[in-house]
């Protein structure tokens, strides 16, 4: 039996959306084969990262609360209420052995040895449930394993600040038992680094007429030589004059959804930080991001005797002391 979902991230049944995510990420950068050299830590990284898939999902998350192991297994439209009563008539008729004996039953209203009526189908009652067949024996009924669902892949894939932000259409090379392949995805905007997007029906083929696995694409988002992302935010350098930062300017910021202007106040120093609301990476379901603006004063490589003429006047007049102590 596999393990719990909510014990393999450690948390309650009752957890919301919040708790399990944060244990998610918890558990997966302790266990990242990148990080965690550990002979375990790949197959560990599997099982929580199929953990959070399953619980992150409202509807996979009710389906595995009703029916636990065989939420796969069991078809879309089963009655929850129906289905545990059919389990406890199945487990009830294989008590001795897993065998039902064919004569065996409430006859007249008595119980027989065997737990189970006549009155009572167990194919009837859990056929429907998993699609499986019943192989009969001489005097007893036996269950076969049903479908079986195919096991989930996951990849990663490397996308720009730009595509992030914007989305994108994708082409990835796949390696599989079945052969290499190729798959056209699109990117949503948005997506931050370590998001999983899944691809359904994209994994390992099914057996017994069971459903196929989901890919699970892990994004990646590549170092820029502009940008720095930190979840939806967005860090960028911007150049000012001396004279903008101690008098105060409107300068152009680049971001990925086009220009924008920040405005610099008077007496700004280099490192100083100008928040952009909203101009980080977008969210298509909350808050975006900001876009944080990181003053860098400079001053000309050459100067012109103007200018010389000018800093010199300015040297002579200012009482300023950058490495005085306030």
């Amino acid at each position: 039996m596999a393990r719990d979902f909510y014990e393999v991230l450690g948390v309650a049944r009752e957890a919301d959306a919040a708790e399990i995510q944060r244990a998610y990420r918890r558990l997966a950068r302790q266990n990242h084969p990148d990080v965690n050299k550990s002979s375990e830590a790949e197959e560990r990284f599997k099982e929580i990262a199929e953990a959070y898939d399953v619980l992150s999902d409202p509807e996979l998350r009710r389906r595995y609360d009703s029916f636990g192991d065989d939420f796969r297994r069991v078809s879309p439209d089963t009655d929850p209420a129906a289905w545990r009563r059919a389990r406890t008539y199945a487990d009830a008729g294989a008590g001795a052995g897993g065998r039902r004996p064919s004569g065996a039953g409430f006859g007249s209203g008595g119980v027989g040895s065997g737990g189970l009526g006549d009155d009572v189908d167990l194919e009837d009652l859990l056929g429907g449930f998993f699609g499986g067949g019943r192989r009969r024996g001489p005097g007893w009924d036996a269950w076969g394993p049903g479908p079986v669902a195919g096991s989930d892949h996951e990849a990663e894939v490397e996308i720009s600040v730009e595509e992030a932000y914007h989305g994108s259409e994708r082409s990835i090379a796949i390696s599989g038992a079945e052969g290499p392949r190729t798959l056209d995805v699109t990117i949503p905007p948005g997506v931050v680094d370590g998001q999983r997007i899944r691809l359904r029906g994209q994994g390992g083929p099914g057996s017994g007429s069971g459903a196929a696995g989901d890919l699970y694409l892990v994004v990646r988002i590549a170092d820029h030589p502009r940008y720095r992302v930190e979840g939806r935010d967005l860090h960028v350098l911007v150049p000012v004059a001396p004279w903008e930062a101690a008098l105060g300017a409107s300068v152009s910021v680049d971001t990925p959804g086009g220009a924008a202007t920040v405005k610099v106040p008077a007496g700004s120093s280099s490192h100083r930080r100008l928040r952009l609301k909203g101009r980080g990476l977008p969210h298509r379901r909350g808050k975006p991001g900001d876009l944080y603006a990181e003053l860098q004063i400079r001053v000309p490589d050459a100067l012109t005797d103007d200018e010389r003429r000018l800093f010199e006047e300015l040297a002579k007049v200012s009482g300023f002391d950058p490495r005085s102590r306030r």
